[in-house]
């Protein structure tokens, strides 16, 4: 599956392919049911952000977003992410009203960003850290069964092979995004 869907790569578990609902867990001890498409940890309001909308565009079964947790201190990246979703990003590729230390998007398009948008609705469980709370929603998203969006949208994909040179102009963390293929793992693993 990780070939088919979730480009980027990244620091995520996969479990149903067909899964509606992917969770962002923050500073929660959280493992959610083996229904949810995808999950992992959310640390940046910028690259981690970057790869979670790139991933979960991705899959087309993907609807629902859950961000659960205590939001990360300083990055804010729970928060940045939910204002993404809510507000997109201005013309410096700032997320508008993002309460982030850094939130630039700086490797999607706004093409990527209106996807993210228009197929995901997010489920704000800042704050929430009771797994039964958690486990709730999810159920009440699965039961909604909804369709799939159409077809993946393939945002950028990163391969291993992908290198900067010194002279590049591009930001710092577009060049760590483009040397990094992260951590994929199934349940089970």
């Amino acid at each position: 599956m990780k070939d088919e869907y979730y480009p980027w790569g990244g620091e995520f578990t996969t479990c149903s392919a067909k899964g509606c609902v992917a969770v962002v867990i923050l500073n929660v001890d959280y493992t959610p049911p083996d229904k949810v498409a995808i999950y992992g940890p959310l640390k940046t309001e910028n690259i981690g952000i970057e790869k979670i909308v790139a991933n979960v565009i991705s899959n087309p079964n993907i609807r629902y977003l859950i961000v659960c947790g205590d939001d990360i201190r300083g990055h804010r990246s729970g928060s940045s992410l939910v204002a993404l979703h809510k507000n997109g990003i201005d013309e410096q590729h700032r997320i508008i009203d993002a309460p982030g230390a850094i939130p630039f998007i700086e490797n999607l398009n706004n093409e990527a960003i209106d996807r993210f948008q228009k197929q995901i609705e997010i489920a704000n469980l800042i704050d929430v850290k009771k797994r039964e709370d958690i486990d709730k929603i999810i159920d009440d998203c699965n039961a909604k069964s909804p369709p799939s969006f159409g077809e993946p949208y393939i945002a950028i994909r990163i391969t291993p092979t992908a290198t900067t040179l010194l002279d590049d102009k591009r930001a710092l963390h577009s060049k760590i995004v483009m040397n990094y293929m992260g951590k994929i793992k199934k349940r089970g693993e």
